[in-house]
């Protein structure tokens, strides 16, 4: 079942779109998927297939439109993001499973930035703020970077040393939920390396986390796992579906 163009806040892109399993239950555990594109283009809609391959193997899974550039810049669509959240939890009739953030490449780095700072969920007035997460899923996701290029410099402008950062405080990975980070290999966009430095940095803390990374798998191509018979056609693919569906079962 899918339910669109849910209204979670004033904004015209405070809208999510949410696919429910063929049989809900109290249970059930509902993923909030955010979408990627540089933080200036995508929406809800290109993102229906993820939405559509994780219900059918039992998972709610809500796709939020964020604000994007010119519009917007940091920290709009993470604070979006985290509106999504909260909503989600405080509107009756939505599904009260556990709550997992997961996002691809620029979604990624929103997902973490939900994850990693305590500051955004607990803005949103998020009950137990990111302590309601049971984790949280990053593909191919940015988490420490320095931009030099437009528009991504415009877009950071006002971050903290204009720097790209999912947990500007590292203290603040001690609290952390459970996380899964799954990054390809031969990626020339967000390179493999901001999952391995962010795994070692949660287990310094003692946070339970799982790595895997594909060989030969590039930036886009970690996502056609989730697009049926994708390998039958050529396409490059990983075991991402098996993974979310392993991890979302028990996250610790």
């Amino acid at each position: 079942m899918l339910l669109e163009g849910l209204r979670y806040g004033p904004l015209p892109r405070h809208l999510l779109d949410l696919t429910l399993p063929p049989m809900p239950l109290p249970d059930t555990p509902l993923v909030v998927f955010i979408h990627g594109g540089g933080w200036e283009m995508g929406d809800r809609g290109q993102y229906a297939f993820v939405a559509r391959r994780l219900a059918a193997l039992g998972m709610a899974v809500a796709v939020p439109d964020y604000r994007l550039w010119p519009a917007a810049r940091w920290p709009d669509f993470v604070e979006d993001a985290a509106r999504a959240v909260a909503w989600l939890r405080a509107t009756p009739d939505m599904p009260r499973g556990p709550l997992f953030v997961m996002g691809h490449s620029a979604g990624g780095f929103i997902a973490a930035a939900l994850a990693l700072d305590p500051r955004w969920l607990a803005s949103a007035g998020l009950p137990g703020g990111r302590g309601a997460l049971a984790g949280g899923i990053l593909l191919a996701a940015p988490i420490s970077w320095q931009p030099t290029d437009e528009p991504v410099v415009s877009i950071f402008a006002n971050a903290p040393g204009g720097r790209i950062e999912a947990a500007p405080d590292p203290t603040t990975l001690a609290g952390a939920p459970p996380m899964l980070l799954l990054h390809g290999e031969a990626d020339t966009i967000v390179g493999a390396l901001h999952s391995r430095e962010l795994a070692a940095a949660l287990r310094a803390n003692g946070r339970p986390v799982r790595l895997r990374l594909y060989d030969g798998v590039g930036h886009i191509g970690i996502m056609t796992g989730f697009v049926p018979g994708a390998g039958l056609v050529g396409l490059t693919t990983a075991p991402v579906v098996a993974e979310v569906r392993d991890f979302v079962a028990a996250p610790g």
